[in-house]
């Protein structure tokens, strides 16, 4: 779990210090120049322990009622981006919206159309735009393991 208030700056926090060093460099270029029109970047998750995962995927089927049903919420430690480090879950609100408005340009694209928070780096996006947005996790085959 991160604690309030932690921004992609701070290093002594693993949820930020094990992400993958492009995907945290976008997004400190991102948080800077979003700093400038007043909008601040919270960590809401990051990086995740394969426990942690699993934890999170074991609340979400007793929330849920199904695997299936959590898994359009929450992958399997095999499967999440989280834990590999290639993942990161942004608030408040404004930052998702700007990150949804400007995101591409460094390359940090929204994966799933249910998770406004969720972006991973997509370097191609740079030039192209971002890839079109899956429904759900259950629609990315990356989660078919």
């Amino acid at each position: 779990m991160v604690p309030d208030d932690v921004t992609v700056f701070d290093d002594g926090v693993p949820a930020v210090a094990k992400l993958d060093p492009d995907l945290l460099k976008a997004l400190r270029r991102a948080a800077t120049e979003a700093a400038d029109d007043g909008v601040a970047f919270h960590v809401n998750s990051g990086w995740r322990s394969p426990e942690y995962q699993n934890q999170l995927l074991r609340q979400a089927i007793a929330k849920y009622g199904s695997a299936y049903e959590a898994s359009r919420w929450v992958a399997t430690a095999q499967t999440s981006p989280h834990v590999s480090g290639d993942a990161v879950d942004i608030g408040p609100s404004p930052a998702a919206e700007w990150l949804s408005r400007h995101g591409a340009e460094y390359g940090l694209c929204q994966i799933y159309e249910n998770e406004a928070w969720h972006y991973e780096l997509r370097t191609e996006a740079i030039g192209d735009g971002c890839p079109r947005m899956y429904a759900d996790p259950t629609q990315d085959p990356r989660m078919r393991q």
